[in-house]
């Protein structure tokens, strides 16, 4: 008879390291089958080869999905802090940035060596590259046709991933699983992505590429499909049109056909704070050109650039007329543009959509249809915003998958 393992967990990511880490140092025996010729590809290019591993401010406010109350159980059971505990202990040095984001000090190639630490010490097995032809339940158990034989185990676990970033071996392949055994899946589509323009949408603003701008970005409604949101990020103006952490942002809630808002003033900085109402009604400003007034607050290009879209360039702010400070005061805090699409899943960084989670039970991350099959990471319809959202779903999600094994 061969060997019945407590756990395959197919594909070796993070969500799938980690449950299989947890798992292991439980007294669970467990098998990671990943085709990849390298484990961790994604780990190692986020957050720019330093991985934003989690995020201090992480809750479910900060993801989408159907179901928003899903993802509470996990998070709560295994919040970020328990992760930056774990990274504290393998001596990892780590630092803040905007908004909560924890990055590596060095490398993301720390994350990877401690996610397979916790495995050796869990003496789970790690089998790469070998691919999945076939997976079938038989009964109490699970038979899995591998490139290398026939695994039998008592669980499957599904963490293969979503299908950004093709180049690294990205697939389907969680969600034709789902399909085959009759779970619904929420039809994907590319998130935290740029968003692509039309030529003739900017006008004078595409001489301004490599401008960055804190703005406050709203996207969607409460009719769409992931409701609204409003971020307060910075926005890049590129040759292409608009990218940076407020258009990924945007991504995520936006939907095709419909316009993103820009508030280019919403996100301005002062000592004391910012007033626009004051910025335009100021009589200080009134012998002031209306580009350097612009200018106090925004980048000196981009300030020339939108008084000269109503005209007003090299005209002092006395000669403005109400109606017209009323129409410049419109365009920089409610700027509305159109996206063409979105430069798709080459570009994008994580998956919105995946495997409903009407299927699955959130305490658990089993299937309420099949009892020993568990999807868990990307390839379920949990979506984080950009800042290490996504990773510290990876963590909660395999944490409580790893408890129920």
């Amino acid at each position: 008879m061969s060997k019945i393992w407590d756990a395959v967990i197919i594909g070796g990511g993070a969500a799938g390291l980690f449950c299989a880490g947890v798992a292991g140092r439980l007294g669970k025996k467990v098998l990671v089958l990943d085709h990849a010729e390298v484990l961790g590809e994604k780990i190692r290019i986020s957050g720019g080869g330093r991985c934003n591993f989690t995020n201090i401010h992480s809750n479910p406010t900060h993801f989408l999905s159907l179901n928003p109350h899903f993802v509470k159980s996990a998070l709560a059971r295994y919040p970020a802090n328990e992760f930056i505990k774990l990274v504290s202990s393998y001596g990892i040095q780590y630092h803040e940035k905007h908004q909560g984001q924890l990055f590596c000090d060095d490398s993301a190639k720390h994350i990877i060596e401690m996610l397979l630490a916790e495995c050796s010490k869990g003496k789970v097995q790690i089998r790469y590259p070998v691919s999945v032809q076939s997976i079938a339940q038989k009964g109490s158990e699970w038979h899995i046709q591998t490139s290398q034989g026939e695994e039998r185990t008592i669980a499957v676990v599904m963490a293969t991933g979503g299908l950004p970033v093709p180049a690294i071996g990205a697939s389907a392949f969680s969600l034709d699983i789902a399909k085959q055994f009759n779970l619904n899946v929420i039809e994907p589509r590319p998130a935290l992505v740029p968003l692509s323009f039309t030529a003739d949408t900017f006008g004078n603003l595409s001489d301004l590429a490599g401008l960055s701008v804190p703005v406050r970005i709203a996207s969607g409604s409460k009719g769409f499909r992931y409701g609204a949101c409003r971020f307060n990020e910075d926005l890049l103006l590129t040759h292409k049109g608009l990218s940076g952490p407020a258009v990924l942002q945007a991504s995520s809630y936006w939907t095709e056909g419909e316009p993103i808002h820009v508030d280019w003033l919403g996100a301005v900085e002062r000592p004391g704070g910012f007033n626009c109402d004051e910025l335009f009604n100021n009589e200080d400003n009134r012998l002031k050109l209306t580009e350097l007034i612009l200018a106090s607050v925004l980048p000196q290009r981009l300030a020339k650039a939108f008084a000269e879209q109503k005209n007003l360039l090299g005209r002092k702010w006395a000669e403005v007329s109400k109606k017209d400070r009323q129409a410049l005061k419109e365009l920089l805090t409610n700027w509305s543009v159109k996206p063409a699409g979105t430069l798709g899943w080459k570009k994008a960084e994580v998956m919105l959509g995946g495997v409903d989670t009407k299927e699955l039970d959130g305490q658990t991350m089993m299937t309420r249809k099949h009892p020993g099959l568990f999807f868990i990471g990307e390839c379920v319809d949990v979506t984080g915003h950009l800042g290490g959202h996504n990773f510290q779903w990876a963590w909660a999600s395999g944490f409580v998958c790893a408890q129920a094994l």
